[in-house]
């Protein structure tokens, strides 16, 4: 985050504000899943991201502990899949279902019966200093829209990876 700034600083809750931008520095993937999940309940998370980190996969983690998240995909890309493979122990912990393909696209899609969220960002889930973009929105089309394409993505070409048993790739479907 910006110096001397949280993200309650920078967005307005997502019941009261649902359509809000963020451009500049700070505002992380991780850091805007731990102030949107306590706002939604528990949910399913779908992350689409072109690579991960081990700090993400951790915080992930740690939220999915907390009771935060029910259900989660990750969709990263195939190119990355050398950098973000030696991380498969978090990917499994974290994400039920592990997914590469050709994405470069940074997506995060929180759902539960009262509260659907879309964000779109510029950032992938690593941290540095640079100015990143973020749009989010509880628009229902927006969401289905966003998750009909992701799911578009997943089965056009994606591969899922089975890491909990150690199998290589499930399917390419």
């Amino acid at each position: 985050m910006p110096k001397g700034k949280d993200i309650g600083q920078l967005l307005r809750p997502v019941r009261v504000e649902p359509l809000q931008a963020y451009f500049g520095q700070g505002l992380h993937t991780l850091g805007l899943l731990n102030w949107l999940l306590p706002q939604t309940g528990k949910a399913d998370v779908w992350v689409s991201s072109y690579s991960t980190s081990e700090p993400f996969l951790s915080g992930f983690y740690l939220l999915r502990q907390k009771g935060f998240v029910n259900y989660s995909a990750i969709l990263l890309d195939q190119r990355a899949a050398r950098k973000t493979l030696h991380l498969e122990r978090l990917l499994s912990a974290a994400f039920e279902h592990v997914l590469l393909g050709q994405n470069h696209s940074k997506l995060l899609l929180v759902h539960n019966k009262d509260i659907c969220v879309s964000v779109v960002t510029s950032q992938n889930q690593t941290y540095g200093a640079r100015a990143e973009s973020t749009i989010i929105s509880t628009d229902h089309r927006v969401f289905d829209c966003l998750m009909r394409q992701f799911l578009d993505i997943c089965g056009n070409g994606a591969v899922e990876l089975d890491l909990k048993n150690g199998k290589g790739i499930i399917n390419s479907d």
